[in-house]
């Protein structure tokens, strides 16, 4: 691999959303927008839109090692993201390339259903994200469905629930965990950031749209971008300072959602607008 740049350069690993609003697509439109060069690896094919996920063509797991290990052969990567992995057999795959971090910090989404409500991953997968995935990520981002699937248990209620299944999350070997509580109504949007010293909550209002596509992409992919802005100018590796991370990255998807439904993208959930404050619509 070369010696480390000064370009900040974040990876996303990831399945592709035609129309744009998640996914490889909108992890990039994300890296660019806080600037870090993007790269990507793509891990399914999806046939999707704003209404709904029709079909999902696994990329095999083999190649998506390949495509890893071919990027990091020349590209020196500061951070990595994981979305839609798919199958176990890529989780197994992705965790077994990124354990070793050569490719930075790991953020791991733990995608498993589409906002339309359509589910992405099997039992097997989730399994899989559990047991050999987490302890390979620096953090995971699960909304409240998601972490009562990794968790084994019923989803969050209230907000007073997260922190104890934050808490959980932790001991599945993650280094940081922030539980997102959008799933919860309300008037704001709770979320939670546990790490092995503490466990934080981090609140904005909550911003009436259906422009919502993609929105657990973006945050994710933005906590990697801005860790690839430090790690790039840092003079040496440290622990995260997760807190300023996660209150930017929700900060700029604070701004995304506001501005997603001047868009006018498709019929459906349409999508976040990933560059709100560089053009306007």
């Amino acid at each position: 691999m070369t010696g480390r740049s000064g370009v900040p350069v974040a990876l996303t690993v990831a399945g592709s959303d035609p129309s744009g609003g998640a996914g490889v697509q909108a992890d990039l439109k994300t890296f660019s927008a806080l600037g870090a060069y993007g790269t990507a690896v793509l891990t399914a094919l999806t046939a999707q839109n704003t209404r709904g996920v029709t079909g999902v063509h696994p990329v095999p797991a083999e190649f998506v090692g390949e495509q890893i290990a071919t990027l990091l052969d020349d590209v020196t990567v500061h951070a990595a993201k994981t979305g839609m992995l798919g199958t176990a057999a890529v989780v197994r795959e992705v965790a077994a390339r990124l354990a070793g971090r050569a490719a930075g910090p790991v953020v791991v989404d733990p995608v498993m259903v589409a906002t339309s409500g359509d589910r992405l991953v099997d039992d097997d997968a989730v399994a899989a994200v559990r047991d050999v995935l987490l302890p390979v990520a620096d953090l995971v981002t699960p909304n409240v469905p998601e972490a009562a699937a990794l968790l084994g248990t019923a989803p969050a209620t209230t907000v007073d629930e997260l922190p104890g299944q934050a808490r959980a999350l932790l001991e599945l070997g993650p280094r940081a965990v922030l539980l997102k509580g959008g799933h919860l109504g309300g008037d704001v949007s709770v979320d939670v950031l546990a790490t092995a010293t503490s466990v934080v909550e981090t609140v904005r209002p909550r911003i009436d749209t259906r422009a919502t596509h993609g929105t657990g992409c973006t945050l994710s992919s933005a906590i990697a971008a801005l860790l690839a802005r430090r790690r790039a100018a840092a003079t040496e590796d440290a622990e995260p300072d997760w807190a300023p991370v996660v209150e930017g990255a929700r900060d700029y998807l604070q701004a995304a959602l506001a501005g997603g439904a001047a868009l006018g993208i498709g019929s459906g959930h349409g999508p976040v607008h990933h560059f709100a404050g560089i053009w306007a619509v």
